[in-house]
């Protein structure tokens, strides 16, 4: 009797659908962590934005982070891709290219600029090639854009034009982040150099955070009332957001091995090992200097140790995963709750939620640590560069701290180059900032709709007592 099983059940080495080549635990974990990453941004990020901003930008600011999800797909995989993970075009560029037939897509993924060579001409390295079609990667690949720009976005919250942000999407992530992709990970000369970021902490964190404080500062400031009284509407909205942002991050971090290995295991644990570490070390500077532990606080505490340990999650022992979370929950705070308020750059600049502070400082603090504490023998079960090893562990550890700090700067210079031209030529046909009346209003006039149907007595601006209501009878009306 012919077998009513589906092919998919058959087992390996049977048709096409179960290839020799297909691991199918490696590839459920790479489609999981992909789905983690994707919902670290939706919902997780939407989530967050709407509730911790002003009232009266909930919902722009939940659109502004759902759009840049959305967008950044078809340009995926229309070009970007390719861009980010393809055949090398220059040092730090792919070559452009669709990344939507079956022929391309169905194949064992290859990333084919990876292979790296000893000076000699030999291979050290054979190119990356997971067990799993390329369809699994460039999904998880996706993911990681889509955050990224959607993290940017927190830097002009409350006053960026809707119409320009939807313009800047696509061209940021086609000029800014397919290069830091492409140089870091995908095979370019940062890859080849032996820069180490496991997951993230350059080509996520800190493009993402140098990008946003350069659009914050082309865009201009919120409103001056708005600037100084930009309460959250909702904090546990935003604590929900936060939590999805978490608990995401476990595929964020693990997935990056491209398999369901040790490594992987190890770079899940460190993850959040720093992550509480950190949101504890910002709870008891709130509490050392306020008095009052701040959950505002305690999430970016947790979201400072997350962005600290990305780059650096598989690869150090777990004892400096605590060190790292007690320095992302330390300097972080200095800079945005002491430094920012002095500052005359810092307070010239609106950046709305604090990702320079959050993310590229968190960030670059984690990729010099990397380059202090990347320990070899975990090194050596993720990078193309044999003997790789952190300062800490002696020999040319110390060039690696080095290179880690160039790297930085590379990711810095280029993102705040390419972002300041692509809003100088936006602005040539569309202006970056609302008009006024769009400012003081808020959703209504951007979107035509609201997030809640009464208003804090608050945000009611009254000279008085109006038509014989008192302040109090308003106050008893809203929620």
């Amino acid at each position: 009797m012919a077998s009513v099983v589906p092919v998919a059940y058959q087992g390996s080495n049977t048709s096409a659908v179960v290839p020799d080549w297909l691991n199918k635990g490696d590839n459920t974990w790479q489609m999981v962590s992909a789905a983690f990453v994707g919902m670290q941004g939706m919902p997780g990020l939407v989530l967050l934005y709407a509730g911790i901003v002003k009232r009266k930008w909930a919902l722009n600011s939940a659109f502004m982070a759902l759009y840049a999800f959305a967008a950044v797909m078809p340009c995926w995989v229309l070009w970007a891709y390719k861009m980010s993970f393809g055949r090398k075009l220059i040092p730090f560029w792919g070559r452009a290219g669709l990344a939507v037939s079956q022929d391309f897509l169905v194949p064992q993924a290859l990333l084919p600029a990876t292979v790296h060579y000893y000076s000699n001409g030999g291979v050290e390295t054979s190119a990356v090639q997971p067990f799993y079609p390329m369809a699994s990667m460039v999904f998880f690949q996706f993911a990681f854009a889509a955050v990224t720009v959607m993290l940017l976005a927190g830097a002009v919250l409350g006053r960026m034009n809707i119409k320009a942000w939807m313009v800047f999407v696509p061209l940021w992530l086609t000029f800014s982040y397919t290069v830091g992709a492409f140089s870091i990970w995908g095979g370019g000369f940062l890859f080849h150099w032996g820069i180490m970021d496991y997951s993230g902490g350059y080509v996520v964190h800190l493009a993402s955070g140098a990008a946003g404080f350069t659009a914050a500062y082309w865009v201009g400031p919120r409103m001056k009332k708005d600037r100084d009284d930009f309460q959250p509407n909702n904090i546990p909205l935003t604590l929900a957001g936060a939590g999805i942002l978490w608990m995401g991050w476990t595929g964020f971090n693990g997935g990056d091995p491209f398999s369901a290995n040790v490594d992987s295991s190890v770079a899940v644990l460190n993850t959040h090992i720093c992550a509480a570490t950190s949101l504890l070390a910002w709870t008891c500077w709130d509490v050392a200097i306020s008095g009052k532990p701040s959950l505002i606080g305690a999430i970016n505490g947790m979201i400072t140790g997350l962005v600290c340990i990305t780059p650096a999650a598989g690869l150090v022992q777990s004892w400096a995963a605590i060190v790292m979370g007690i320095v992302s929950g330390s300097v972080p705070w200095y800079t945005m709750m002491s430094l920012n308020k002095k500052s005359k750059l810092l307070q010239k600049v609106d950046d709305t939620l604090g990702i320079l502070h959050t993310h590229a400082i968190a960030g670059t603090l984690g990729g010099a640590m990397t380059g202090l504490f990347a320990h070899p023998v975990l090194s050596s079960m993720f990078l193309p560069v044999t003997n790789s090893k952190g300062a800490f562990y002696g020999g040319p550890g110390g060039v690696q701290f080095l290179k880690q700090l160039v790297g930085a700067c590379f990711i810095v210079g280029w993102n705040v180059v390419a972002t300041s031209i692509i809003l100088l030529v936006i602005r040539i046909f569309i202006p970056l900032r609302m008009s006024e009346e769009e400012l003081r209003i808020g959703d209504d006039a951007v979107h035509g709709e609201i997030a809640y149907t009464t208003m804090p007595a608050n945000e009611i601006e009254l000279s008085g007592p109006q038509n014989g209501a008192s302040r109090r009878d308003l106050e008893n009306q809203t929620l």
